[in-house]
């Protein structure tokens, strides 16, 4: 049986002018992961999320549910999906969280790297990519990819 993925970015656009605190700095959906094609490689649900993880690798984020904060968008789109009834491993990880891994940490075997199985060069690229320009704007601590799988 596969697992399937899905997920969006979103970000705080307000946070870098008003703070994060400030009542008008909410979560806004950016994109969903179906338009960037980021794929379901098993190694990379593994690297990222602990998903499939037979690997051995060390997540990124591991289960840590669905933001409370999280935007309206995202909330539609998890519910659209069937949310908690039909989802699992749901989490999210932030850019700075991105930006501060070590991609050059291997599975189990000491063969897979993060950045081989995961890095700009892989399907995920793109959505780093996204990431990446949204925290140049935001700030990387207010752009983050929540995703959940079925």
């Amino acid at each position: 049986m596969s697992t399937d993925l899905s997920g969006m970015i979103e970000c705080r656009p307000g946070a870098r002018i008003w703070g994060e605190d400030d009542e008008d700095t909410v979560w806004t959906a950016a994109i969903d992961l179906f338009v960037l094609n980021v794929g379901n490689a098993y190694d990379a649900l593994a690297c990222l999320f602990g998903v499939r993880n037979s690997f051995g690798f060390r997540p990124l984020a591991e289960d840590r549910g669905l933001p409370e904060d999280v935007s309206d968008g995202v909330r539609a789109a998890f519910i659209a999906c069937l949310g908690p009834e039909y989802s699992h491993s749901t989490t999210w990880i932030t850019g700075a969280e991105l930006a501060a891994a070590d991609w050059n940490e291997t599975d189990s075997s000491g063969v897979l790297s993060r950045r081989a199985v995961a890095g700009d060069a892989t399907h995920w690229g793109p959505a780093w990519e996204v990431m990446r320009t949204l925290g140049g704007l935001h700030g990387p601590e207010n752009v983050r990819l929540v995703v959940w799988f079925d």
